[in-house]
């Protein structure tokens, strides 16, 4: 099942009622982490719980699909693998970097599997070979990597 994109503007407007009108935002984004609903549930619900507060995705594929890296400051609605929202995240700072210098720090704050630069490592190279694959790119080392990070600003679980 897809929710109606009308269930994502109305959660947007539900997160607008709560800022002053001189502050409200007038853009936002709509995504998904991952490839699968499995993933978008899982990392989801690491957002919406505060383990994690970070990603990562790569240069290539913003290049690919003729979209803007997202500016810092910017807004996002995530929605889990049936595109309900979930919650809504703030960016906070980009940095883009190559693969392999990706910091354990960073690594730490995207929260997943036991949070150490070696999963991270593992975990996102198989991720990143398989977006390669799709926009036909072959990974490397020394690819763009977009690190995110963000703060969740709205449906953050208490």
């Amino acid at each position: 099942m897809t929710i109606p994109s009308d269930h994502i503007e109305a959660y947007w407007q539900a997160f607008l009622v709560t800022l002053p009108d001189e502050s409200r935002p007038t853009v936002y984004e709509a995504w998904a982490f991952g490839d699968s609903a499995a993933m978008a549930d899982g990392l989801g619900a690491l957002v919406k719980s505060g383990i994690k507060s970070a990603t990562a995705s790569l240069v290539w594929t913003y290049e690919h699909e003729g979209s803007s890296i997202p500016p810092v400051g910017g807004y996002s609605v995530i929605l889990d693998g049936e595109h309900a929202p979930m919650c809504i995240i703030q960016t906070t700072e980009i940095r883009v970097r190559p693969f392999d210098q990706v910091e354990a720090e960073f690594a730490y704050d995207e929260g997943e599997g036991d949070r150490s630069l070696a999963y991270w490592r593992d975990a996102h190279w198989r991720f990143f070979t398989r977006e390669c694959t799709a926009i036909g790119r072959t990974p490397q080392e020394d690819m763009p990597v977009v690190c995110e990070r963000f703060r969740v600003v709205f449906g953050l679980e208490a």
